[in-house]
């Protein structure tokens, strides 16, 4: 097909070209066939390559640092720096990317490999290029077969058209590109695991240092971690310059990004919005995005950024999309998840949720993970059932604070005079997995007391700065 299908099979298409928001990763979604080479070389598609590798690799570097491209798989971590950070001189080096989109909530990157494959593939060979690295390694999700199958015809078609191999499009550069099928282990998003898996090893993070990925990686050699949208946005990069990058959004957050909405609105979704700029009250109440609570529900609560960060209320929806705001106002960006909740939702229920997720997930290498995680479910499980007690809520204040010792940083903490303590918080396990399974129920617990307190069965509740005083 050649014409533009905004509607296509995805019933949030609107979202991608409503208005005139600038779209950098989603210009192509507009159309069934985005992800075929016809339609990608009939959109520009490979047109960045060919600029970058008309420039030496140091300029097309000094451009993404300048640009200040970050990265978009939660820690926001700005891609040049990154890139600058292997040693010199040690070689093979590797590009991995993390297509192993796995935190609740989160489908953006699942949908830029299903949509547009090619710009992926062209982000990596403009990173490679770029930073001198010798292969790169496509790492997708086991459970996404479609976008798993729409990036192996893709680099099917790049090598047949001399996009990927030897000698590129003329040039001395030359990269191979391996794709590579996950088993769907959640921690396995984190980088570290993601290495392990990829060299045949159990899913499990590795202790930093001494493996810092840019100087220890894969198969021992520096390797850098790329998220699927960090490099799809380097194609429009290398069109438009740096200059052009950095008058979209802010200083600080410069470009777009993609955020998944799902929960308690009327249109769920993915959106291309502006970084730095756009508020959580314009995604969640604007027209031209999710266009309010439904049925006329009033808003409760929202995790703004998938389902491992602090919640936010209403007092929260003017916080900007912006790392460092958010950070200021308790929570993080994350993954780019947004899940709303309205009035009718099961505060500890939801919560549950969340925590029987992550306790699922635990690899197993950290006790507290691997114990605490759940004991956390069984306990929580018990108040939802409507049989737990006082107690309960004391124990999930201990075990959880065993996970990630001292209050955990909320905006809204204030409410029970607890201080709230900056990210990263503190933890006793080696990655994250550990303190997402109790960052649900600490948040229900501070925001929603009551929530709790109608759920045991000796109703005089222990004020929580109390528990979490004796513990």
């Amino acid at each position: 097909m050649n014409t533009p299908n905004s509607t296509s099979t995805y019933p949030h298409a609107p979202g991608f070209v409503a208005g005139d928001r600038p779209r950098i990763v989603t210009s192509r979604f507009e159309y069934a066939d985005s992800y075929t080479l016809e339609r990608f070389l009939a959109t520009d598609g490979y047109a960045g390559l060919r600029a970058a590798l008309a420039r030496p690799a140091n300029e097309i570097h000094d451009e993404v640092k300048s640009a200040t491209v970050l990265g978009r798989g939660g820690a926001g971590f700005p891609a040049g720096t990154k890139w600058g950070l292997t040693p010199q001189g040690v070689f093979p080096r590797y590009l991995v990317v993390n297509g192993d989109e796995s935190e609740p909530g989160t489908y953006k990157d699942r949908l830029l490999m299903e949509r547009d494959p090619h710009q992926l593939i062209e982000g990596c060979l403009i990173a490679c290029y770029a930073a001198g690295l010798s292969q790169c390694f496509l790492y997708i999700r086991g459970e996404m077969a479609l976008a798993q199958e729409r990036v192996a015809d893709a680099l099917n078609e790049a090598y047949a058209a001399g996009y990927v191999g030897k000698n590129i499009l003329g040039s001395k550069f030359s990269l191979d590109i391996i794709l590579h099928w996950g088993a769907g282990a959640y921690v396995v998003g984190e980088e570290t695991a993601l290495i392990e898996s990829l060299e045949g090893n159990r899913g499990m993070p590795r202790l930093k240092p001494p493996y810092f990925p840019a100087a220890i990686g894969l198969y021992g050699q520096p390797t850098i971690v790329n998220n699927v949208e960090t490099l799809a946005n380097l194609p429009w990069l290398m069109l438009n310059g740096a200059d052009a990058y950095t008058a979209i959004g802010t200083k600080t957050s410069p470009g777009t990004r993609m955020v998944a909405v799902s929960g308690h609105v009327k249109r769920p979704g993915v959106y291309e919005i502006i970084n730095g700029v756009t508020t959580f009250r314009d995604l969640i109440f604007g027209e031209e995005y999710c266009g309010g609570i439904r049925n006329g529900n009033k808003l409760k609560a929202f995790v703004p950024g998938g389902g491992s960060a602090p919640w936010f209320t209403e007092d929260q929806l003017d916080v900007p999309f912006e790392g460092q705001q958010a950070g200021a106002a308790g929570s993080m960006l994350g993954s780019g998840a947004v899940m709303v909740m309205d009035e009718t939702t099961d505060i500890p229920a939801a919560a549950l949720t969340l925590t029987r997720f992550y306790a699922h997930e635990s690899c197993g290498k950290c006790t507290p993970c691997r114990e605490g995680g759940t004991w956390l479910e069984r306990i929580l499980s018990r108040i939802v059932d409507g049989k737990g007690t006082d107690a309960d809520l004391a124990q999930l204040v201990e075990v959880g604070t065993s996970i990630c010792p001292g209050d955990f940083p909320h905006a809204s903490s204030t409410r029970l005079g607890l201080d709230a303590v900056p990210f990263p918080y503190k933890m006793n396990t080696i990655c994250f997995v550990g303190p997402s399974a109790y960052a649900p129920i600490n948040s229900a617990l501070v925001l929603f007391p009551e929530d709790f307190a109608a759920r045991v069965t000796k109703r005089s509740m222990i004020p929580v700065t109390a528990v979490r005083a004796e513990s």
